[in-house]
């Protein structure tokens, strides 16, 4: 049987991944590294396989991660502080992982968003259940001059007709932000599915690691060798390395 995932030499002219667009690597303030110590790991482990940048996304949830800008500022500077002595050479900065909850809106009328090179905004909804009000708070976040970026939409069991539901979203002027880790079925068959339909579909705007801990980056090392990895170029055009600051 065709797998999409097979370690090997990667394909000719794939470029390398040298940005990472969705992470959770400030220490302690959400479900991702709990430590300075493991965030100091997981930043040289992302190093070692070739980034040259990580905009890193901690949550904000109005019932579990009540974060804001400044708390997500302050654990930057922190980070950052923490790795030059480290000697980790990795730029770092920071958005935010948004659940459209019944809190986002307010966040949004603030105007203070922690956006991805000041104009995207990543969003999540439940994994289950998509929201009533989904379609409307795409729109809100487009009429605020944002563009919308949907994380892991292979995730979402709620998708039960991939080709209507997922060129809907497209429509509405979302861009889609997959989890590299995916294609590789770490977090299961349907998301491995999906992604892949998405890879095939030409969908896919942003690849991120997601990485919470260790073993996402150590899957992440395979899925860069990938075949996977590479086919994702044949039909996508991937926007990460347009976030590079490097000469």
């Amino acid at each position: 049987m065709f797998s999409f995932f097979k370690t090997k030499k990667p394909m000719k002219d794939v470029p390398s991944l040298k940005v990472d667009v969705h992470s959770h690597l400030i220490p302690g303030i959400d479900d991702g590294s709990r430590t300075m110590e493991e965030s100091l790991s997981l930043l040289q482990g992302m190093k070692d396989l070739g980034y040259d940048k990580i905009i890193t996304t901690p949550h904000i949830m109005k019932d579990s991660y009540c974060n804001t800008p400044e708390i997500i500022r302050n654990g930057l500077v922190e980070l950052r502080v923490a790795a030059k002595e480290k000697g980790i050479d990795i730029i770092i900065e920071a958005a935010a992982e948004y659940y459209l909850d019944d809190g986002f809106l307010d966040h949004l009328e603030r105007g203070d968003m922690m956006t991805l090179e000041g104009k995207y905004i990543l969003f999540e909804t439940s994994y289950f259940a998509k929201p009533l009000q989904l379609e409307e708070m795409i729109f809100e976040i487009s009429a605020a001059g944002y563009i919308p970026v949907m994380a892991h939409p292979e995730r979402y069991r709620y998708i039960k007709d991939p080709e209507r539901e997922y060129s809907r979203f497209k429509e509405l002027g979302v861009l889609l932000q997959v989890n590299l880790n995916s294609l590789g079925g770490h977090y299961g068959k349907t998301a491995k599915r999906l992604a892949e339909f998405l890879s095939r579909s030409g969908m896919i705007s942003f690849l991120g690691s997601d990485v919470h801990g260790k073993k996402q980056v150590d899957f992440l090392s395979d899925m860069l060798k990938s075949e996977a990895y590479g086919k994702i170029y044949l039909n996508n055009t991937i926007l990460n390395n347009t976030f590079n600051t490097r000469t």
